[in-house]
């Protein structure tokens, strides 16, 4: 059984990543400046956050409001 294990784990995924998921759930806009970032992108583009923990826009400095995406994967 070692092989099978060996194999099974290979495959299995990784639940010790701190990684967030490729799934976007949404984006978060600037309803001033019409910028939008994907949740999944907010730590990569190395936003501030507010208080509150919502992301900050990276032109004006407001906080960003957040929208889910619908049924097509699209937060538009």
């Amino acid at each position: 059984m070692g092989l099978i294990d060996a194999v099974s784990s290979a495959f299995a995924p990784d639940t010790d990543s701190t990684e967030p998921p490729g799934q976007s759930d949404g984006a978060y806009w600037c309803d001033d400046c019409g910028v939008r970032v994907h949740d999944v992108d907010v730590e990569d583009e190395g936003l501030d956050r507010a208080d509150d923990g919502t992301p900050e826009c990276p032109e004006c400095g407001n906080a960003m409001r957040f929208e889910k995406s619908h049924a097509d994967g699209c937060a538009c």
